[in-house]
């Protein structure tokens, strides 16, 4: 559960965003690094990289409008077909429905359906559920009201069951606990994994950074040389990066958490001289300065390094 500060720093951050892009055609038309950089400190950077394909898409096939159908809202990347429905609903006032976690939440409970929703049969009742209430008029209310249902009253640890207006027919309410829905989802070991740093300064003050691919985790954002080995550090400093080492000095480790696993870093501060012929600064690599390095896109614990650094 967020904080209330914690909260406060998201909106910010959301609505710095929206400010800047504050409508389609100038999200389409934003260089991929400068919404990077404005969604640093929100995390799940996909759904920057999404949003900004989206757009222009959106764009290129649609006159710089949303779409208005289902099909294509889910065409279009990072919407599925709940994110979809809820702008048919909302937006358009069609009849569709919508299976977000308070949704799903709701009418598990009120059918009593046992199982945990990610799984494919579970969802599909859910779904087919979720279809059949559908009310013929006032849909926006409708699915609005579900979602307020399970945000505020229907909660997931302490539900409050004396407001809820649905409590003389649910099921769960009326036979079990309500907490007993909809199944938890089955734990496993989060896997640990560890990388090392190389956070190279010379001695002009520039940090190397170089741009990750598009995919896997931080994608499309700027980062240290990383090496999964100790024992690369050394070498990829004096042999890959072409530099010459002054001193490497252990930092404290980053303990990271992703939603699938842990992230154990190492970083090493490698001083060194500053050549005019080490690697040159192009699309995926270059050496800034602290400040410069500050406006990029960049994953929550290498900003914080660099804050560090300034």
């Amino acid at each position: 559960m967020l904080q209330q500060t914690q909260v406060s720093t998201v909106i910010a951050y959301y609505t710095r965003f929206i400010d800047r892009y504050n409508d389609i055609s100038s999200l389409a038309n934003a260089d991929p690094d400068d919404v990077l950089a404005l969604w640093t400190g929100l995390g799940y950077y996909a759904r920057a990289r999404n949003l900004h394909k989206a757009a222009i898409i959106m764009v290129e096939k649609h006159h710089g409008e949303m779409p208005d159908t289902l099909e294509n809202l889910m065409a279009l990347p990072g919407i599925g077909r709940s994110t979809a429905g809820a702008i048919m609903a909302l937006a358009h006032k069609q009849a569709f429905p919508i299976l977000d976690g308070n949704v799903k939440r709701v009418l598990a409970r009120y059918n009593a359906i046992s199982g945990w929703p990610g799984k494919k049969q579970v969802e599909q009742n859910l779904w087919q559920l979720a279809e059949s209430l559908l009310p013929k008029k006032r849909v926006a209310n409708y699915i609005q009201a579900q979602m307020d249902l399970g945000a505020t009253i229907c909660t997931r640890t302490k539900p409050l069951c004396s407001h809820c207006p649905l409590q003389q027919d649910c099921k769960a309410y009326l036979y079990e606990d309500p907490r007993n829905y909809p199944s938890p989802k089955p734990k496993k070991e989060t896997p640990l994994r560890q990388t090392h740093w190389l956070i190279a300064q010379n001695t002009h003050g520039e940090i190397f950074l170089e741009k990750r691919p598009n995919h896997g985790i931080w994608g499309g954002l700027w980062s240290f040389p990383e090496k999964n080995e100790m024992k690369e550090v050394q070498f990829c400093s004096e042999h890959q990066l072409n530099i010459k080492t002054i001193s490497t000095t252990p930092m404290a480790p980053i303990h990271h958490v992703f939603t699938h696993f842990k992230l154990d870093i190492y970083p090493f501060l490698i001083q060194c001289e500053y050549n005019s012929q080490q690697i040159g600064d192009n699309n995926c690599t270059g050496w800034y300065t602290i400040r410069n390095a500050l406006r990029l896109g960049l994953p929550a614990p290498v900003k914080a390094l660099l804050t560090l650094l300034e």
